[in-house]
């Protein structure tokens, strides 16, 4: 008897529980709490294939050898060196005057081992290289490319507040995404596909912007723009800044990018703060431009210049643009995900409508009611008042595994509704198993009790054997499945654990309770 408590106590529990997992899917309002989440297949949403551009995380490579080379050049006062970038892959290297060729060819041996020299010709009086990355050094770098991506637009797309996205690596360069219902589709694209490269640039004063525009770029610097939108009229105009190449400090040492309002005007900023190396950094750059104009330039668009006033310490600084709050929210998130590696381009953008999560959903309940009814009726005829109870048990199964889900904030997909009418069909098949021993057990010519009680000892052993090879199977398809199949894997490990919980404890439970206070002669099965 004090066994009987002990798991009425436990079904209760469970089935209270459940209730009240269940209950925010389907009355919010009434328990706000997590609910089962719908996939891309049910709910609609976006589905997205991005492709990274690996060879540009090349060039970006060699960019920063490049200026590298260069200021090792200055370091050690090597003297008529020209350092140029024939193409975006190489680096061509000119010395002349047998001094500088030796202190070349020492600085190439000690701090720019990293490089290959592809093609070389030199004298006593001179010497000229052509360097560039070696092929595993290249690859490596395309490897990491799409592995910072992914790890990028993931820490994305979570501060955006996706629920469940499906963000995973597709061939060598490629990128799948999906973002189930998501309705902001243009929004989402800016968010995920923008590189997010913030660069502090110095403004160049020493030369004619007009000649400029007009062709005349001086070298070593370029223009770039900066866009402002008339919110009355809607039109975006453009203001041209004539800029230093140089960067002199990028948003790599980032750690922080907030939302703030202006205390005077009202409008929204991004404040940014960096770590102790880049508060250093800014500070010893703003300390040495005093009274010039510094631009803060993302993905080679400008969106402040101001002009430095004093040395500025703490690592703080603010990002202004005439932003809408959601701009600046967006630019925030993107900012403090750190920048893209290299850039990406949508191959395949696709829009999953609302309708046709409906339809999917109809018809993925049309084929569990039916499927679920037939197997209802055939229980109730063949094993009659149990059978009646294997019924009620299956209903629980369902009400459960929806209960698992809710509570491991898990997604529910379309192959998730399969695995869960397969589980239900297993439910069904570990009571066949209990109420076959039984019969056995009666015929026999045992007691209602002995029976039960033997059916059930019998039964539990093959029951859970059978089981723990799905849970098995499950596993391994979760972890080495995609989205859809581990959506299946998930929904069958908790269909089969519910199905367990229901034939072994909830049954016998129902079982016990009859015997011992209706003293049964014969039982309906």
């Amino acid at each position: 008897m004090k066994r009987f408590s002990v798991r009425l106590v436990i079904v209760l529990a469970a089935v209270v529980a459940a209730i009240v997992l269940c209950l925010p899917t389907f009355r919010p309002e009434l328990w706000p709490h997590k609910k089962i989440n719908l996939g891309l297949d049910l709910q609609g949403g976006m589905h997205l294939v991005l492709e990274v551009n690996t060879e540009k995380a090349v060039e970006s490579s060699v960019e920063r050898n490049f200026q590298e080379v260069r200021e090792l050049v200055k370091k050690n006062q090597i003297q008529n060196v020209s350092v140029e970038r024939p193409s975006p892959l190489k680096i061509a290297i000119q010395v002349q005057g047998k001094e500088s060729v030796d202190k070349f060819k020492t600085l190439l041996d000690k701090d720019l081992r990293d490089l290959r020299i592809s093609s070389r010709r030199e004298d006593t009086e001179s010497y000229a290289a052509v360097l560039d990355l070696p092929d595993k050094e290249s690859d490596h770098i395309k490897k990491m490319s799409v592995d910072q991506a992914l790890e990028t637009i993931r820490n994305r797309v979570d501060q955006f507040g996706v629920s469940e996205p499906d963000i995973r690596r597709q061939g060598e360069n490629r990128i799948l995404i999906q973002l189930p219902g998501i309705t902001d589709t243009q929004r989402a694209k800016d968010l995920i596909g923008r590189t997010a490269l913030l660069e502090f640039k110095l403004v160049d004063e020493a030369h004619d912007l007009n000649s400029a525009l007009q062709g005349s770029v001086p070298a070593g610097s370029e223009i770039l723009y900066k866009f402002d939108e008339d919110r009355s009229t809607h039109k975006t105009g453009k203001t041209p800044f004539l800029l230093k190449k140089g960067t002199l400090l990028t948003g790599a040492s980032l750690t922080d990018a907030r939302v703030q309002l202006d205390s005077q005007y009202g409008e929204p900023y991004v404040s940014i703060e960096f770590d102790r190396k880049g508060a250093r950094a800014f500070e010893r750059v703003t300390g040495e431009n005093v009274n010039k104009r510094l631009a803060i330039v993302l993905d080679n668009k400008v969106y402040s210049a101001p002009t430095i006033q004093e040395r500025i310490a703490g690592g703080k600084a603010r990002i202004t643009g005439r932003f809408t709050m959601e701009e600046a929210r967006d630019l925030a998130i993107i900012l403090r995900a750190g920048a893209l590696p290299a850039p990406v381009t949508i191959l395949e953008e696709r829009t999953v409508g609302p309708s046709l999560g409906y339809d999917s959903i109809r018809q993925g309940l049309i084929a569990m009611s039916v499927g679920g009814a037939l197997l209802l009726i055939f229980m109730g005829i063949y094993y009659r008042l149990s059978g009646l109870l294997a019924d009620f048990e299956v209903l629980l199964n369902v009400v459960l595994t929806g209960a698992g889900l809710a509570a491991l904030g898990a997604t529910l997909t379309l192959p998730g509704i399969a695995g869960t009418i397969l589980s239900v069909g297993m439910a069904l098949d570990n009571n066949i198993l209990i109420y076959e021993r039984i019969r056995e057990e009666l015929r026999v010519g045992k007691t209602p009790r002995g029976a039960v009680d033997a059916g059930f000892d019998r039964a539990t052993l093959t029951i859970l054997d059978a089981n723990v090879t799905t849970l098995i199977a499950a596993a391994v398809l979760y972890q080495f499945g995609t989205g859809p199949v581990k959506g299946f894997a998930v929904t069958l490990s908790l269909g089969v654990v519910a199905s367990i919980f229901t034939a072994v404890v909830v049954s016998r439970v129902v079982f016990d309770y009859i015997l011992d206070t209706y003293k049964v002669k014969k039982i309906s099965i």
